[in-house]
C-alpha cells in the first residue's frame, strides 16, 4: 500500500544572508541561485516522484506568499500558509502537523527547508523513501544526517549510536553549532553527522511530540488548526500564533526526545551523502558553483556576468549579469551588483553580510532591505 506522504516546505526568511540580491520580499528561496529554477521550485521538483504538488504545504510569510504562489502554481493556494509572525521551525512544523492530523493522522510528513541544494537527487530520493517507510511503521522520527567533509562550526551535529537496521542508526544526541575544537573532535570521532534540517515523521507522531514537549504551545496550534477553512481563520491565526514560543524543532523536540536514551526515544538517523549544501552565505554559493563547475574558470573564479576577463585573479565570486567585469590582481573576493546596491567583501567575511542589513535598518533605509 502506498504511504500517504506530505512534504512540508519551510520557506520563511528575512533575506539577509544573500543581500543585496535577496531582500525581505525576495529571500533566497525565491531566487534562482544555481540554475534556471528557483530554490523553492527545485525543492518541490525533486520530490515529484514521492508526492503530488497538490499534497505539498508551504509555511512562509506574507511578504513572500504571492511570489511563492506564482512560482508553485500546482500547489494549492490554501496550502501556502503565511505566518503572521516569525516563530522559528517548531511552531511552523507543529502547525502543519496539527492541520494534517485532523484529517490524515497517519500521513507521513517530510519537513524540508526551501533553500537547500541537492547535487545527487537519486541518492536523496533513496534516503527519503527509507525515512518515509521508517516513519510510517511506528512512532518513529527520522532525521537525515550529512556526512561531514570538514569541521564546520556553522552547522548543528547529530551523534549516532548503535545500528537499528540496514542504513539506519539510533540517535544519541543533538549538538548545536560547536566551536572549532569540538567540531574537529566530532569529525574525527566518525559517528557525528551534520544536521540537515530534514525530518520525517507522521502527523500524529509530530503532533504528539509537540503536546509532550511544548505543552503551552500545543493548545494554541490546535486552536489555529481547528479554525482552518473557516471565515475566522485569518483572525484566529493572527491573534494566537504570535503567542507561540520562538524555538527550533531541534531545541524543542529532538534534544529532549534524545535525552530519553537510544532505546526509548524513537529517534533514528539516516546517514546521507547526496551533495547537500544549505547555501548559507555567498562563500557557500561560491564553493557549490566551483564544485559543480558552474560559471567557473581555470583560476577558481566564479563569474556571472555579461562578459568578463580575469588577469592574475583567483578565487573570486562575482555577480553582475548586466555588465562586463574585469578582475585584475584580486583574490578571494565576493562582488555582487544589483540595480541599487553593490557588495564587496572578502569571501571569508561573507557570513557578516547580515550586519549590513542591520546597519541599513538602523539608518531607516527600508528601500534597500
Amino acid at each position: 500500500m502506498k504511504i500517504d506522504f506530505r512534504p512540508i516546505i519551510l520557506a520563511g526568511g528575512s533575506g539577509t544572508r544573500f543581500w543585496p540580491r535577496s531582500r525581505k520580499a525576495r529571500a533566497k528561496q525565491v531566487l534562482a541561485l544555481d540554475g534556471e529554477r528557483t530554490m523553492i521550485q527545485s525543492t518541490v521538483d525533486r520530490l515529484n516522484s514521492l508526492a503530488r504538488a497538490e499534497d505539498c504545504w508551504v509555511i512562509t510569510n506574507t511578504l513572500l506568499s504571492d511570489t511563492i504562489c506564482g512560482q508553485l502554481d500546482a500547489v494549492p493556494e490554501d496550502h501556502v500558509v503565511c505566518e503572521p509572525a516569525a516563530r522559528n521551525t517548531a511552531p511552523a512544523a507543529g502547525l502543519a502537523a496539527f492541520l494534517i492530523e485532523r484529517s490524515s493522522p497517519d500521513a507521513v510528513l517530510g519537513i524540508f527547508p526551501a533553500d537547500h541544494v541537492i547535487a545527487n537527487e537519486s541518492a536523496f530520493l533513496t534516503v527519503i523513501q527509507r525515512a518515509i517507510e521508517l516513519a510510517a511503521a511506528s512512532e518513529n522520527m527520522a532525521v537525515l544526517g550529512i556526512k561531514p567533509t570538514r569541521a564546520e562550526t556553522g552547522y548543528g551535529y547529530i551523534e549516532t549510536g548503535e545500528v537499528f537496521a540496514d542504513g539506519v542508526l539510533r540517535v544519541r544526541r543533538f549538538t548545536e553549532k560547536p566551536n572549532r575544537e569540538r567540531a574537529e573532535e566530532f569529525v574525527a570521532a566518525g559517528n557525528y553527522h551534520w544536521n540537515s534540517g530534514i525530518f520525517v515523521w507522521s502527523a500524529r507522531t509530530l503532533a504528539n511530540a509537540v503536546r509532550e514537549h511544548l505543552p503551552e504551545m500545543a493548545p494554541l496550534l490546535e486552536q489555529i488548526a481547528a479554525a482552518y477553512g473557516t471565515p475566522d481563520f485569518d483572525r484566529v491565526f493572527r491573534e494566537i500564533y504570535p503567542k507561540c514560543e520562538n524555538i527550533s524543532v531541534d531545541y524543542a523536540i529532538l534534544e529532549p526526545r534524545s535525552a530519553k536514551g537510544e532505546s526509548r526515544s524513537h529517534l533514528y538517523g539516516l546517514p546521507a551523502d547526496f551533495g547537500w549544501n544549505d547555501l548559507g552565505s555567498w562563500a557557500a554559493l561560491y564553493e557549490h558553483q566551483l564544485e559543480q563547475n558552474l560559471n567557473t574558470d581555470a583560476h577558481a573564479n566564479v563569474v556571472e556576468a555579461a562578459d568578463s576577463v580575469a588577469i592574475d585573479a583567483r578565487g573570486n565570486y562575482v555577480y553582475s549579469p548586466k555588465k562586463f567585469v574585469a578582475l585584475v590582481g584580486v583574490r578571494d573576493l565576493v562582488v555582487v551588483e544589483t540595480d541599487d546596491a553593490l557588495l564587496i567583501t572578502p569571501r571569508e567575511h561573507s557570513q557578516d553580510v547580515g550586519k549590513v542589513v542591520k546597519e541599513l535598518v538602523a539608518r531607516g533605509r527600508n528601500d534597500l532591505i
